[in-house]
């Protein structure tokens, strides 16, 4: 059975999912990332995101396919915003399909932490007022 797996970076805030339906799906799990509308204590009008398009497309792909490994995933859809994203907008989303909900969880847990911590993608906060500094 071939697993349908997805990694997309896209301009700006990512707009409503489509349905998705994967046969043999007991499972479908979206985890979103939203623009909070502070960071660090302060108040932001919106994250900024930059990457290196090339590898960070290669890793969401390549993690996609290790989670897909690791969980048993039947699908996995992941994705990210590059440049402006203004608060309480989306600017992540992982999709994951699997034959059961605990596989799906843990899957949505281990890619969003590896995301962080492999995927060349950083993100400055936008305050009010138009100044720019790194965010967490």
């Amino acid at each position: 059975m071939s697993v349908e797996i997805r990694a997309e970076i896209v301009d700006g805030p990512l707009s409503d999912a489509e349905p998705w339906a994967v046969p043999g799906a007991g499972a479908i799990l979206t985890f979103e990332g939203i623009v909070r509308p502070d960071e660090n204590g302060r108040t932001i009008s919106a994250l900024e995101y930059e990457s290196y398009d090339p590898m960070a497309r290669a890793e969401l792909l390549r993690l996609a396919h290790e989670a897909a490994s690791r969980f048993a995933l039947l699908g996995a859809e992941v994705l990210h915003s590059r440049g402006r994203v203004p608060v309480r907008r989306c600017s992540f989303r992982l999709r994951v399909a699997a034959r059961h909900r605990a596989e799906a969880l843990k899957a949505v847990e281990w890619y969003v932490d590896r995301l962080k911590q492999e995927v060349p993608i950083w993100k400055r906060a936008v305050g009010a007022d138009g100044s720019a500094e790194e965010a967490a």
